[in-house]
């Protein structure tokens, strides 16, 4: 697909909105729900190896208020700097499922979350790893008035993107990963928040770039240097810290506007995140 593919997606973003504008007033706080879901997002980072959009479609269903399941699908738009001399590329991501459990309690908000991918996108194109990964990771927050710290930690044999940082390459080899950080309530639907986060794999580690243009990858950005590499530990690790602000204009509308300093790679992204609930725009919300 060409240029236009992400010109069609864009519009598709612009179409949903408009339906959302219907909505009236602020996103609310969490309700206890069950039944079907559905949400739709559209990502993309920019930093100096390019551009990446990523549009997930999931559905699920969640059987009580504390546990459910997701499934998804993502399709890459990856847009390579000009000066790389790398190819632009689209193609479909790996299908992933989740089961999910949430438990409001009053020390401590638990939630966990166990995904697993299937190999289905390419792994030339550096989609995929060519083989099935698996990410479990838990999360930990308490609100104190406005201010809400929270924790998240994880295992995987794959590198998972976040919607503030889409990254330009996917790994296969066992990691942890760490993030922790806080959100304050600006102003009704308005929030800032900060964290920082750690990657620490261990053993064999394989990475499939998405930008690969034969650079002899400085500050360790081996996924410059080639498609797919092979080695150690080190060739998978990244450190650094994000900052964000999200809105809930819209019942059912989230958008984020973030920054992430990668201070392994020694690289800069500006991400961005639209996000729609379709069961909270055009559904019944189920008791």
């Amino acid at each position: 697909m060409k240029r236009h593919s992400v010109l069609a997606v864009v519009v598709l973003v612009v179409l949903l909105s408009a339906g959302a504008m219907a909505q009236s007033g602020p996103k609310p706080a969490a309700e206890a729900s069950t039944g079907f879901t559905s949400y739709v997002e559209f990502d993309g980072s920019a930093n100096s190896e390019g551009q990446i959009y990523e549009l997930t479609t999931s559905v699920g269903y969640d059987f009580t208020p504390h546990f459910g399941v997701d499934a998804g699908v993502p399709i890459y738009f990856v847009r390579p700097s000009s000066s790389t001399g790398a190819t632009s590329t689209n193609g479909l991501g790996n299908p992933s499922v989740d089961v999910h459990v949430r438990y409001a309690l009053p020390i401590v908000n638990f939630g966990s979350v166990l995904t697993g991918f299937a190999p289905v996108g390419d792994s030339k194109k550096g989609l995929s790893t060519g083989r099935g990964t698996f990410d479990w990771t838990n999360h930990f927050d308490h609100s104190f008035s406005d201010l809400k710290p929270f924790v998240n930690v994880g295992i995987a044999n794959t590198i998972v993107s976040t919607r503030l940082f889409v990254r330009p390459y996917t790994t296969l080899g066992f990691n942890t990963h760490f993030e922790g950080g806080a959100t304050y309530d600006v102003w009704k639907f308005f929030s800032v928040g900060a964290s920082g986060y750690d990657i620490l794999p261990s053993g064999q580690q394989t990475v499939f770039s998405q930008v690969a243009h034969g650079a002899s990858g400085q500050h360790g950005r081996i996924f410059e240097s080639g498609q797919q590499t092979t080695g150690s530990a080190d060739i998978a690790k990244d450190d650094g810290f994000s900052t964000w602000v999200d809105a809930n204009p819209w019942r059912g509308v989230d958008l984020t506007l973030g920054f992430t300093r990668s201070m392994h790679y020694e690289l800069n992204s500006v991400s961005f995140a639209l996000g729609f609930n379709l069961k909270q725009l055009y559904g019944k919300h189920v008791q």
